[in-house]
Order: structure tokens, then sequence, then C-alpha cells
């Protein structure tokens, strides 16, 4: 046990920090999260769209989840080359860049008028399911511009304003961009969209199969254990998750492996890895460390933030960090088992991605299902179970660390007096 501690620390975390630290990784991932206050906006019009159902004459509230939720791979290819241009210091063409991002986008998806006489245009690409096309071509025209960045027609002794240098050098790289989307999409009539879709398929289909939905989570789990964000797989999994939600929403899929029904609905009951239960435990602890931590955690946790609890005791614990490399192997093989196998409850057909929201609240809301409710029951308790053993020996090393300190302490006191 050691030596596999001992490698977690010293090989696997550093490669694993020194990727997520990747310029490209960083741009990617924030750009995804700053387009987040939208998605939890559309969730909530996703979930107010359930009204829709019993109270035709209310307005539809599939009309403002589509400009928000609907536009998301939109904002991204407008932060990638923005964000991108911030991290390399050049500010002076972040904006230029981030617009050349979108008439990249908006050419390689073609987007068509919604409807004769109404104004606006539309394309299934600008919600989730084209972020990857957004991510393409962001990195695209970040490239473009920084290459060019390096270039320009004016001496640096030029009497030409600054703003006025901009404009001109920032022609040459918008036209690259713009003509080589003009020529690629509509001269060679080459088809971007469904090309990159054919490429990332593969993905899609690993990661909505139990096997592939045991790996994400039990990896989940495993990087988190050794204090490594879980976020570092965000621009790789959110891309294929919320493109499976929204399949889910307009009813052409039924997926099982979304943010709604991992987050929301049965599995990460106090966060990654199941841990509210062990918040419980550590409250009503006979340690005085433990009880002191369990009371600091067991708020958040009802809010499933836990990283108190994974940065206070189970981080770099070998005796916590297996019962929480289990809880990614055996807990969403019980949701995929009674949901896909065994029809007992339902997959999540509407979008929910307020994960702060308490189980078994956001269940039911998601599901309006007490089968639901029943499975997410089985699966803390499982949970829980599996903390059990693991959380006793953790307390009875921590009583004895806490019983010899004072016995020290007793000995300095009666060695004082």
């Amino acid at each position: 046990m050691n030596k596999i501690i001992k490698w977690l620390n010293t090989s696997f975390a550093p490669k694993l920090m020194k990727m997520n630290s990747n310029i490209w990784i960083q741009t990617i991932k924030e750009s995804v999260l700053q387009t987040i206050p939208f998605i939890f906006l559309g969730s909530l019009f996703c979930c107010l769209a359930i009204l829709n159902n019993y109270f035709p004459s209310l307005p539809s509230f599939w009309t403002p989840f589509g400009w928000t939720m609907g536009m998301v791979s939109l904002f991204i290819s407008f932060l990638i080359p923005f964000n991108y241009m911030e991290k390399k210091r050049i500010r002076k063409q972040r904006i230029l860049a981030a617009l050349c991002g979108v008439i990249l986008f908006l050419i390689v998806i073609s987007p068509k008028v919604i409807e004769d006489g109404i104004p606006g245009f539309g394309h299934s690409a600008m919600g989730a399911g084209g972020m990857f096309i957004a991510i393409v071509t962001g990195v695209f025209v970040s490239l473009v511009m920084e290459l060019f960045s390096k270039i320009s027609f004016f001496k640096e002794d030029s009497v030409i304003p600054d703003f006025v240098r901009v404009w001109f050098d920032s022609m040459l790289p918008i036209a690259v961009i713009v003509v080589t989307g003009w020529v690629v999409v509509d001269i060679l009539q080459f088809d971007m969209y469904n090309l990159i879709v054919m490429i990332f398929m593969p993905l899609s289909s690993i990661l909505q199969s139990p096997f592939g939905l045991i790996a994400f989570c039990f990896f989940e789990c495993f990087i988190y254990s050794m204090g490594i964000s879980t976020w570092v797989l965000t621009p790789i999994v959110t891309p294929v998750m919320l493109a499976a939600i929204a399949a889910n929403v307009d009813g052409t899929g039924a997926y099982m492996v979304t943010d709604t029904a991992i987050f929301s609905t049965y599995l990460w009951i106090g966060g990654i890895g199941s841990t509210l239960s062990l918040s419980v435990m550590m409250a009503f602890s006979k340690s005085k460390k433990l009880k002191a931590l369990g009371k600091a955690c067991v708020i958040p946790g009802i809010f499933n933030i836990n990283e108190p609890i994974v940065f206070g005791a189970i981080a770099w614990n070998p005796i916590l960090m297996i019962p929480m490399w289990i809880q990614g192997i055996v807990l969403p093989a019980i949701m995929w088992t009674f949901t896909k196998i065994i029809p007992f409850a339902p997959v999540p057909m509407v979008q929910f991605e307020m994960w702060y929201t308490p189980f078994p609240i956001s269940t039911w809301i998601v599901t309006r299902s007490v089968s639901a409710v029943i499975l997410l029951i089985v699966i803390g308790a499982v949970g829980a179970m599996i903390w059990y053993p693991f959380f006793k020996a953790y307390e009875q090393q921590e009583l004895e660390n806490e019983l010899e300190h004072e016995q020290k302490q007793r000995i300095q006191q009666s060695v004082a007096s």
C-alpha cells in the first residue's frame, strides 16, 4: 500500500496536474465554466417547461431555454479565442479573435432562418450538441490569430496610431479565417459538422455504456481522492453529457450518462464519492478531531459541496481513498442496473444542472417518481455501508493518536509540576 501511495504521490498526480495546467486544457475548461450561468438558467427554464404540459395557455418556456442553453456552443466559440489570447497576453486582438471564432463557427454549421418572416436563425449545433464544433473552430482561430500576432505591416517606430495598426494587422488573419471557412465549407462542400460529430461519436458511445459510466465515475473518485479537482475532466466529458441531456430533452434519446443523472438524480449524495454519509458518521464520532470535522462538513455536504471533507480527511489518506474508489464502481453499477437493465426507476429526461440542490429534492424535481427516490435511498444506503468499516478503522486510528497525545500532555504536565 505504501508503494502505491508513493507512486500516486510522486508520479501519477504530478503528471495529471501538469496536464491540467496545459494552456489548451485551461482555456477550454475556463470557457466552459464561464457558460455555467446560462446552463443553470437554461435548466431552470427546462424545469418550468413542465408547466406547459399542464397549463397550455402559459407562454412556452422552451423559448428562453433556446436563448440560454440553446446558445451554449455559440458562446464557447467566442470564449475560447478570447481566453487563449488573454493567456498568451495578446490582449489587443482578443476581441477580434473572439469575433472570428463566432464567424467561423457560424460558417461551419451554416445556420438557417428559423421561419419565414421571423427574424433570427438557428441550428441544433448552436446548443450543447455543437460544443465539439465550437472547440475545434475556437482552437483553429486561436492558432491563426497567435501566428499572425507576430506579423505587422508597420515598423515599430511608425507614427501610425496603435489602434489603426491593430486594425490593419488584424485584417490578414481575419481574411485567412473567413476564406478558409468559405473555401472548405461552401466551395469544396466539406461537411465539417458531420465529420467532427463522426470523429467524436466513439467517445459518446463509450461513455454512454455501463463500462463507460463506471470508468468515468471511478476516475472521478480516483483523482479527487488525490486532491485533484475533477474539473480537469470538464473539456472531455461535458460536451458529451450536455449533448446527451439535450437529446433526452427533445425526445430523440434516452441517455443515462448526463450531469443531471449523476449529480442531481441518483449518484453523488453530498458530492463526488457520495460523501454526505461519511460526514454524518464523523459528526457522531468518538474522536474529537473527526467529530469537529464532521460537524463542519455536514451543512456543505447537504448542498453537495464536499471539498471540506475531501481535503480535510480523504485526500491522500489510504484508509479513506480506497472506499472512495469503491463508490465510483459500485454506485454507478447499481444506477445503471435499475434504470437501464431493470427499468425500476426512470432515466432523467429533463435538464437540471443545479447540482447544489439537496437530495432527494433534486431527484423528485427531475423525475417526479417515487421509484427514483427509492433507488436514490438504496444507492445512499449502499454508499454508507461502503464507508462505514473504513470510517471505523480511521476512527480507531485517530482515537489511538488522541490517546497517545493526551498521555504525552499528562507526562509533560507532571514533569513541569
